[in-house]
């Protein structure tokens, strides 16, 4: 059973690779345990920061069943099931209730942009297909659609879509959803940007889906802590670390993808996992991993 709403920090994981088309085992293990014994509240695959979009659908279903077998029921899974056929997301929601995941997330279909009433559609559909309860995943910098604050609030009438993930960055549009759906404490808000969830927090959110939690998952979980605590003097210490790992790690070169090489080269680093990068991206080259590492051994320093 899952908590409703859902709290805390869950990290969208990265998805540890050996090749094109073989999962790093021993690395996710490493990391999975890495980022449970900090406190996480759950874990979410799939999702931007796991490649979802770039991985086989035979090595999206293996990186579920993996996950699910080293968690063995420690945290809630959530799957990303987000795709451009509706029938593949229901084979990978399938998927994912067989090996024992606990909740489904979808962005809405790319390609195409569907209007506000076919989002509704597609989600209420979705939503009654699936074996699992189902999160809306607000994405509109990578699908070209937002989901409108008047649409989520229409789902959410249909009792097997419980939440939302909201990576807009845009913290207006985020509040009034929040307002709009301040008579449903049990419908679970998560930020995406880590730089804004202690604030977003602070205004009601039950947690974040922060990126960095895969490197430090511990600094993620007492920022979330003190948040909810309202204790703004463990705030104001925190915030700032995390405000530097995002400087520091995530804008490396001028790729739309520098945010996961970021994060793949800094948990290799640390001896975590591989950082192997499926087509079309590729990891650092040498100079940009000499730069991560001495700016990881600045946050390994401030952060410890």
């Amino acid at each position: 059973m899952i908590p409703k709403p859902l709290k805390g920090i869950i990290p969208p994981l990265v998805t540890p690779m050996l090749d094109e088309n073989t999962l790093d085992l021993k690395g996710l293990e490493r990391l999975l345990n890495h980022v449970i014994s900090g406190g996480v509240s759950g874990i979410f695959i799939l999702g931007t920061s796991g490649e979802a979009q770039n991985l086989s659908y035979a090595v999206r279903k293996e990186m579920i069943k993996q996950t699910c077998r080293i968690v063995g029921g420690r945290v809630p899974v959530l799957v990303g099931i987000s795709d451009t056929s509706f029938v593949e997301s229901i084979s990978l929601a399938n998927k994912a209730h067989e090996f024992g995941a606990d909740v489904l997330v979808a962005t809405p279909p790319f390609y195409y942009t569907p209007g506000q009433a076919e989002l509704i559609q597609y989600y209420w559909d979705l939503a009654d297909q699936v074996p699992l309860p189902l999160f809306l995943y607000n994405m509109p910098s990578h699908v070209k659609v937002m989901i409108e604050p008047e649409t989520i609030v229409k789902l959410a009438a249909n009792n097997n879509i419980i939440g939302l993930k909201d990576s807009s960055a845009n913290g207006v549009y985020l509040q009034k959803v929040m307002y709009l759906l301040k008579d449903r404490p049990d419908f679970t808000i998560l930020v995406g940007p880590e730089e804004m969830t202690a604030g977003m927090v602070l205004m009601g959110a039950h947690g974040g889906v922060n990126g960095g939690a895969n490197i430090y998952p511990e600094l993620y979980v007492s920022l979330y802590q003190a948040a909810c605590n309202k204790d703004f003097e463990t705030i104001a210490e925190l915030q700032p670390k995390v405000m530097n790992i995002s400087l520091s790690l995530y804008n490396i070169g001028k790729y739309a993808s520098s945010y996961i090489k970021g994060l793949k080269t800094a948990l290799n680093l640390k001896g975590i996992c591989d950082d192997f990068m499926p087509e079309p991206f590729h990891k650092f080259n040498a100079a940009e991993r000499k730069f991560v590492e001495l700016k990881l051994k600045e946050l390994d320093s401030l952060i410890k």
